[in-house]
């Protein structure tokens, strides 16, 4: 009977035994392994690397990385580039693997990865956004990133924004990265002011693409020239009534714009417009 009662002691403790070793092998996680949306494939070191130099990335930047997997995005982003970094990562075990790993590279702290989910989480004070998901996950995520602040910069590995065009695309060892620079929202009517003169503007846009045309007086308007939106910085020409051409460059910042302009006679100056 003693020995029987040994044998069960022996067997409850060897039960209670197994799990803690297995817990000290910590979580390790697997190419292919499911996850909420996607199924984790880890971005290679060459594409993380080039992803954050098309962002421009700096020490001055804070850079969120949507589905941080083991987090190795914003680990390079702190580690090579100086940045602060924060990773969204669903799946909890992964979020904690992904935390430990940022302690490992030396850079907790300027790095982190928390547990979210990135339709749910804040991520609008990001300078930088990369991420490695799914066409169908980019296009639901495509409102939230069009109303950050203009001049926001976005990279993702391998899938587009469907027909929000990229500003630029890498092909690294047939693998692609695609990068968007935030454009302003400036669809609308405007009043320009440039010094006593008076202009109605009207532009028509469709992501950084923009057209439109000026007033010119009594039913006459021109087409505006050379039209262009990057992220905050705006460009366009017209010619007037009296066939010069101005040309504009300025900022937008919500409802207003500003800058400065020349005109082919040899006239420069400020000029400001209000969104009508």
């Amino acid at each position: 009977m003693h020995a029987l009662r040994t044998a069960v002691a022996l067997v409850a403790a060897l039960a209670f035994a197994l799990p803690a070793a297995a817990q000290t092998k910590g979580y390790e996680p697997q190419v292919g392994q499911a996850g909420k949306d996607v199924i984790w494939v880890p971005t290679p070191d060459e594409v993380v690397e080039r992803m954050l130099r098309m962002a421009q990335t700096t020490k001055d930047d804070l850079v969120y990385d949507l589905g941080a997997g083991d987090g190795k995005i914003a680990i390079a982003a702190a580690k090579k580039f100086g940045a602060r970094a924060v990773g969204i990562e669903y799946n909890p075990d992964m979020a904690k693997h992904a935390q430990s790993n940022t302690e490992k590279a030396g850079v907790a702290g300027r790095a982190r990865i928390i547990q979210g989910d990135i339709f749910v989480t804040d991520f609008s004070q990001a300078t930088v956004v990369t991420m490695y998901l799914l066409p169908a996950l980019n296009l639901k995520l495509r409102p939230t990133i069009l109303a950050m602040k203009p001049g926001t910069r976005v990279v993702s590995h391998s899938f587009t924004m469907d027909d929000w065009d990229a500003d630029e695309t890498s092909n690294m060892d047939g693998r692609r990265a695609y990068f968007w620079l935030v454009p302003a929202n400036v669809m609308g009517n405007w009043q320009l002011e440039a010094g006593a003169e008076r202009f109605q503007l009207s532009f028509e846009q469709r992501f950084q693409k923009i057209e439109g045309s000026v007033a010119l007086g009594g039913t006459a308007s021109g087409g505006l020239r050379d039209a262009r939106l990057r992220g905050a910085a705006i460009g366009f020409a017209f010619v007037d009534n009296n066939g010069v051409r101005r040309d504009y460059s300025g900022r937008v910042a919500g409802g207003r714009m500003e800058g400065t302009f020349r005109t082919e006679d040899g006239k420069e100056g400020r000029w400001s417009a209000a969104k009508k």
